[in-house]
């Protein structure tokens, strides 16, 4: 991946007036993938079905296009600096080859985006956002830079990202990059050559629960790297995937979705995250979390879980006693487990209501029905062998 040239005290941003489109959107259609609207990218919502992928990805290898993740680049003398006054974690303690899951804040302490920081130098750092935050994220990191020698580029026109997650995924990978994949170190990077010929930024990082890596390569390889990864792990069973079974994948294992459990409306606390929230830095949202860390509103983010084969949905009513105390955010009948799974923000009146092994009762389209409030993740992958 190659560094962008800060000019004097720049600050400043680039960034495309429309979304692009996936590099792999014609290899989907060929392929027979369901496409959907996503953030005005067209991407594919399913392949083999949602079942079917989502048994790959636990059971061997699956493969996501995630082209429509925002890929931004921050460099130049200044970068690390930066991103300290404008994350709630500070990226100048990242060593070079590190990663970090972090957020972006208002001023008020609201999530603007949850994001992932690579230092892929001393002076260069790459943030993956959310579609439908690019431009938000983009523009904020520029503000939020003027004055400072660094330049903030937008890399998503020009480059794909690629996923392989699943227990088989490593074994997929290693023959065809020139790194030791068993060095690699979940969250960190490295930039290896894909085939002997592509140029990639190797992270074992992932949206799965599963092991695995996302490569960002340059959009023109995007897809020769597609085929080569279906086709070294045909014989381990390797299944193209959608944005549904990621969905399903990503909720089993626990992770938030901005836009349903992260919102402007919430701040990290609420939502069962302020250990990502360094308060011994100066950033953006600073003093707003630090009343919020020490007053908190008694918001949280909870995991339910249901009997039967009916699963809540984003927007259910969560009640106890009668009471309406939340609502569901996100819900599925998980695939893995076999019973119903939800996330829900609620605001309990006492402690003991949303306790471990209470239970309550949530609006499923009109009809009651009971879930147990059990910690997250509802499912972690089985320890290595």
């Amino acid at each position: 991946m190659q560094s962008a040239n800060p000019g004097p005290g720049s600050g400043r941003s680039a960034a495309t007036s429309s979304a692009p489109s996936s590099p792999l959107e014609a290899t989907h259609r060929a392929a027979g993938a369901s496409m959907t609207d996503f953030a005005g990218w067209q991407m594919p919502l399913r392949f083999a079905g949602d079942l079917a992928e989502h048994a790959a990805v636990r059971e061997r290898a699956g493969l996501f296009d995630l082209s429509h993740m925002a890929q931004l680049e921050v460099s130049g003398p200044e970068s690390a600096v930066a991103l300290d006054s404008a994350l709630v974690s500070a990226a100048s303690r990242l060593k070079v080859g590190r990663a970090r899951y972090t957020m972006i804040t208002a001023a008020d302490g609201g999530i603007l985006d949850d994001l992932i920081v690579y230092r892929l130098d001393e002076e260069e750092f790459l943030v993956i956002a959310n579609a439908a935050n690019r431009i938000t994220v983009l523009d904020e990191l520029a503000v939020r830079s003027q004055g400072r020698r660094v330049a903030v580029v937008d890399r998503t026109p020009h480059r794909a990202l690629i996923a392989i997650q699943g227990p088989a995924a490593a074994g997929i990978l290693t023959p065809l990059v020139d790194v030791d994949l068993g060095e690699l170190k979940y969250y960190a990077s490295v930039a290896a050559s894909f085939d002997r010929t592509v140029p990639t930024l190797v992270a074992r990082t992932g949206y799965t629960g599963e092991d695995g890596f996302e490569l960002a390569v340059p959009a023109t390889a995007a897809t020769d790297v597609w085929a080569r990864l279906l086709g070294a792990g045909a014989e381990a069973g390797i299944q193209p995937c959608g944005l549904a079974s990621r969905d399903s994948l990503r909720l089993e294992a626990g992770m938030p979705l901005y836009g349903q459990e992260l919102t402007a409306a919430l701040t990290p606390y609420e939502v069962g995250l302020g250990r990502v929230v360094h308060l011994d830095h100066d950033f953006v949202g600073r003093d707003a979390l630090a009343e919020r860390a020490e007053h908190p509103t008694g918001a949280r983010l909870i995991g339910l879980r249901g009997e039967g084969r009916r699963a809540a949905r984003a927007g259910s009513e969560v009640r106890t006693g009668g009471a309406t105390i939340g609502t569901v955010t996100s819900g599925v009948l998980s695939p893995t487990l076999g019973y119903p799974v939800a996330m829900a923000l609620v605001t309990p009146a006492a402690e003991e209501d949303v306790a471990v092994g209470a239970t309550l009762d949530v609006d499923v389209r009109g009809k009651v029905q009971e879930m147990t409030v059990v910690e997250l993740p509802f499912y972690r992958r089985p320890a290595a062998t």
